[in-house]
């Protein structure tokens, strides 16, 4: 017997309903439903057996797959990106569905241990906010290492839903599957909606929500999809929460830079006395390989820093251990790429700190674009308070950025550095 909610009951429930209907479609192969499930069987039969999870690396395609053969073996999974090999000798907690690394762009990745519980749990209440129902496409060009990418493979399955799978984000791939797919939903992180407008992309009638996360959103990039016809909901999310725990849509109101709504589902937030931002309920992971995550109240005590307003609604404000202190003050990233971002000739921007003996963090913006210094420092100066504007900018051909579309901190700083020779 599957365990209710997983992914393999999911398939089964969907392949008994609607056999014939689309289920997954990449780089021209498509598969329905039965068939999903008759290959998916064929898959489980050929899995290593063994302790612990089974981490595969591979392609999207590959892993899409192995997800839900792992699942109808009852097996744990971890997909990983071809370019790491964890390990794991240990044993994991028995109702352990899934195990997922962090992005690993603050530091070390760490294994998230997700129950199928967790993963149904947040599959259901993404379903419900942004609804998808049986016959709708997720465009999914997000990396399935990653819970981003991997997730809608458990919101299309649990809805009856299709996923159509890239390998990788091209803008022009992206393009062309909007042009000539009835694409109902799509997934992006901020560099990736930047680049499609950049390239003119228009978004298609039947395209009813676009969620962004992974990384903070800039105002001024919100303000130019939006206008151009872009449904954004801007969301928050990790590993440790299954993904999506938060998203924006129009019924909230007005956005402004942060604005992820109320947490969705059963899940609530509170905040930490230094501001971080605390989530419990059934999307919490089970905890990371290894041990800690979980206190003992249920809460999950994240990196991120927020406000919540009197509506309940949670606006991220940052990493903690980004924030810098400059001339005394406390210069959080996030405030100063917000500036700068919406400065003419900016493409793409960062912000690090070096120290120094007089500002304690030197404020030292990388960017991407055409913008020369004057204007940026000009920009900055009726903008900015003193504290918080950059000492030193730094024009480079691009940025570091993982798969996931964040932003490297610590690549950013020793870009910094060098820049200093």
């Amino acid at each position: 017997m599957k365990p209710a909610g997983s992914l393999a009951r999911h398939l089964a429930t969907a392949a008994r309903r609607r056999p014939e209907a689309l289920a997954l479609s990449c780089a021209g192969q498509s598969w329905t439903f039965a068939e999903l499930l008759a290959d998916a069987g064929a898959l489980s039969m050929t899995l290593a057996g063994g302790p612990g999870p089974l981490v595969v690396a591979g392609s999207s395609l590959d892993l899409a797959h192995h997800a839900f053969a792992c699942s109808l073996e009852n097996r744990p999974f971890w997909p990983v990106d071809r370019n790491r090999s964890p390990t794991w000798a240990g044993e994991l907690p028995p109702q352990v569905a899934l195990v997922i690394s962090t992005s690993g762009s603050e530091g070390e990745p760490r294994g998230v241990m997700l129950t199928d519980a967790n993963l149904d749990a947040a599959a259901a209440a993404s379903n419900r906010h942004l609804p998808l129902q049986a016959g709708d496409l997720w465009l999914d060009c997000l990396p399935l290492y990653h819970i981003g990418g991997l997730s809608i493979l458990w919101r299309c399955t649990r809805a009856g839903a299709a996923v159509l799978l890239h390998e990788g984000f091209t803008a022009e791939d992206v393009a062309a599957d909007l042009a000539g797919q009835p694409v109902t939903h799509l997934s992006l992180v901020p560099a990736m909606l930047a680049r499609l407008l950049e390239t003119g992309v228009t978004p298609p009638a039947g395209l009813r929500h676009v969620l962004v996360g992974g990384a903070a959103l800039p105002q001024s990039l919100y303000d130019k999809a939006a206008a151009a016809g872009w449904p954004l909901n801007p969301s928050y999310g990790m590993s440790e929460t299954a993904a999506q725990v938060a998203t924006h849509t129009p019924a909230d109101g007005p956005w402004h830079e942060g604005l992820v709504g109320r947490a969705l589902g059963d899940n609530e937030f509170a905040l930490a006395a230094d501001s971080r931002i605390r989530i419990r309920g059934p999307q919490v992971m089970a905890g990371y390989l290894g041990g800690g995550g979980i206190e003992t109240d249920g809460w999950l005590t994240t990196g991120d820093l927020g406000k919540i307003d009197a509506l309940g609604q949670l606006t991220v404000t940052g990493r903690a251990d980004d924030m810098l202190i400059s001339g005394g003050r406390n210069v959080h990233p996030l405030e100063v790429e917000s500036c700068l971002a919406a400065c003419p000739g900016v493409r793409d921007v960062a912000v690090t700190g070096l120290p120094d003996p007089v500002w304690g963090d030197l404020i030292v913006a990388l960017m991407v674009g055409e913008a020369t210094q004057e204007c940026l420092r000009d920009w900055c100066r009726t903008r900015l308070p003193g504290a918080a504007q950059p000492r030193r900018i730094v024009h480079l051909a691009g940025l570091p950025r993982n798969a996931a579309g964040k932003l490297e901190r610590s690549v950013l700083r020793q870009l910094a550095r060098e820049s200093e020779s």
